[in-house]
């Protein structure tokens, strides 16, 4: 008997939708790309885009930036971040969290993680106590929200800024309070396998206007701030203009246009994240060997992606059932190889990082977690199909 093969891409996003694709060709028509080239008395794409995602986000101030990297290592900076200080952040995440931390020249602390795939709350309690850290860059890894209440308040016992890499919970909630509105500033990303694609970009968001404006200044702004949709008034421009160094970071016209034809949409497509993800959490729990945390009531998600834990496989079996999936078309992504492979590293890969810890937790759950995108261009159906491949992969090694 045949095996059952999937043939669809796990890469392959839905098309920008048509009256991006108009605006976007207007836009290349007139050949001013730079969010500041525009004529008189004109809004440009940017500054509407950083307006309505605002609104969207229930946020005073948005910037639209070139990616959600630079967003992070911008929030960093005008957080206060210094060369030599210390910041802590979980050990679950990806390259470009370290990797902002490093822009600044700072250190990270990492913090260890528990079998939900949230910062661990007992080790980030400790480390915030005894590390000397007055920063907490917490990333929503996968998507997984932590308790925010807890977090919230071990940081404000202990002075700790708080900055929310949101790069996988745009739309996400915990309490009913949107993700990257429980620290002092957030970013998000826009890169192609996030909620809204630009291929590359990403926002910042706060409420404070003062670190809003030099978010603007430093993103590249020159003096024209003005032309910034969700800013501060000019009189906090002001006072920090001179003194905000420009690194250069702001979103052009064509991806803001792209953008700003998505964001209506992104609510609908968050209803249909989570039909594809519940029906691929119900399938898989079912399956005798895999380990799927369940989420905390108080989350709303947003399930574009999903991780699971094998169990009764050894450790040095992942790899061939990794490829065995492969094979038949499912594409996993694993947490637990020494080496790190394409978007996949673990913080223990990182070495220009000085002194790096070993989490034997973090470790454990990550040995065994593997990670799969969930596309919108899939059905219910492909999902199915998927459920059946890794059920008859995970039998071949049980039996």
């Amino acid at each position: 008997m045949a095996k059952i093969k999937f043939t669809k891409s796990f890469t392959q996003q839905e098309p920008i939708p048509a009256d991006g694709i108009v605006l976007a060709t207007n836009i290349m028509q007139t050949g001013r790309l730079h969010r500041y080239n525009l004529e008189e008395g004109e809004e440009g794409q940017a500054s509407m885009l950083e307006t309505e995602f605002s609104t969207w986000q229930e946020v005073d101030y948005c910037l639209a930036c070139t990616s959600g990297g630079y967003a992070i290592q911008l929030a960093l900076r005008v957080c206060g971040v210094k060369p030599g200080d210390k910041v802590l952040a979980n050990a679950y995440t990806l390259a470009p969290v370290p990797g902002a931390i490093h822009n600044v020249s700072a250190e990270p602390v990492f913090v260890e993680i528990n079998a939900n795939y949230h910062i661990d709350l007992e080790d980030l309690a400790t480390k915030s106590k005894n590390s000397g850290a007055k920063y907490l860059l917490l990333s929503h890894m996968r998507g997984h929200i932590a308790n925010m209440d807890r977090i919230v308040e071990i940081c404000n016992h202990e002075g700790i800024r708080l900055i929310e890499d949101c790069a996988h919970t745009m739309g996400s909630k915990w309490r009913g309070i949107r993700s990257g509105n429980f620290g002092l500033v957030s970013a998000f990303s826009t890169q192609t396998y996030k909620h809204i694609n630009s291929g590359e970009g990403g926002f910042l968001t706060t409420n404070d206007p003062e670190l809003a404006a030099k978010a603007v200044v430093s993103s590249g702004s020159y003096m024209l701030y003005g032309r910034h949709g969700a800013s501060p008034a000019e009189k906090i421009f002001k006072k920090i203009r001179q003194h905000a160094p420009n690194y250069s970071g702001r979103m052009d016209q064509l991806r803001a246009s792209l953008l700003r034809s998505q964001l209506p949409r992104l609510e609908k497509n968050i209803v249909r994240w989570n039909v594809l993800y519940d029906l691929l959490f119900e399938g898989l729990s079912n399956i005798d060997g895999v380990v799927i945390p369940k989420r905390h009531e108080k989350e709303f998600y947003v399930g574009s992606s999903i991780q699971f834990r094998l169990d009764k496989i050894g450790i040095n079996q992942i790899p061939q059932f990794v490829d065995e999936c492969s094979s038949r078309g499912v594409e996993l992504k694993w947490f637990g190889a020494s080496e790190p492979k394409a978007f996949t590293s673990r913080y223990d890969s990182w070495s220009y990082i000085k002194n790096l810890p070993v989490l034997p937790i973090t470790l454990s759950i990550l040995d065994r977690t593997l990670d799969m995108r969930i596309p919108l261009t899939f059905s219910s159906e492909d999902c199915k199909i998927i459920i059946q491949v890794i059920q008859s992969e995970i039998e071949k090694f049980q039996d």
